[in-house]
């Protein structure tokens, strides 16, 4: 009888240090909070290269002031009187328009107010219906002449801002690839045929 009771105490015991080592096992390790993530590199610009990048922007902003001025700016000076043409030749869509579209607007005032009767003889052939007609047609004219001068003044900045991209950009003879016109002498087939043949030649410089 002891002996079974000392079995018991013995096996209780084993099976009490065992759970207990179990459990000391399972303890999370802890992370290591020490670990320094690596910095990331700035890449760092000269005084240069930000004028060079700035240059676009300066470049938009003055043809926004004044039109033409970016391209002053960029040194185009021949595209200046392209710039105030386009604006010239629109300008006088307009007045041309709206000179007619006041025409015909009191002559269709005046027949609203005197029916059968025409302030122009030169219009005395046209409905009211037909003057009426040809002032809209003015003035949806004169509206479209606006609409391309604003166009015209976007497309302003936008060829500062691109001429300007493109202004460091190398255009002299020393480009690594150039394409030129040849004239290359061919093999005759014959004895007594020769002749000439005309291509371009590609040249890359490594």
């Amino acid at each position: 009888m002891c002996v079974k009771i000392l079995s018991g105490l013995i096996f209780v015991c084993l099976f009490a240090h065992s759970n207990a080592f179990s459990q000391n096992n399972t303890i999370p390790a802890k992370r290591d909070t020490n670990i320094i993530a690596p910095k990331k590199t700035e890449v760092v610009k000269d005084s240069a290269r930000l004028a060079i990048e700035e240059m676009p922007r300066i470049a938009a902003r003055r043809s926004a002031i004044l039109p033409g001025l970016g391209q002053i700016y960029n040194k185009r000076w021949w595209k200046v009187p392209l710039v105030y043409g386009g604006f010239f030749g629109i300008g006088l869509v307009y007045e041309f328009n709206q000179r007619n579209y006041k025409i015909f607007l009191k002559e269709a005032q005046f027949r609203q107010e005197n029916p059968g009767e025409t302030q122009n003889p030169l219009y005395a052939p046209y409905t009211t219906e037909g003057i009426i007609n040809i002032k809209d047609a003015y003035r949806r004219n004169r509206d479209l002449s606006i609409l391309g001068g604003l166009g015209f003044y976007a497309i302003n900045i936008i060829d500062a801002y691109i001429d300007a991209k493109f202004f460091r950009f190398d255009l002299s003879d020393e480009l690594s690839i150039q394409i030129k016109p040849s004239v290359n002498q061919t093999l005759p087939v014959h004895a007594s045929a020769s002749g000439t043949a005309v291509g371009l030649k590609l040249k890359i410089s490594l």
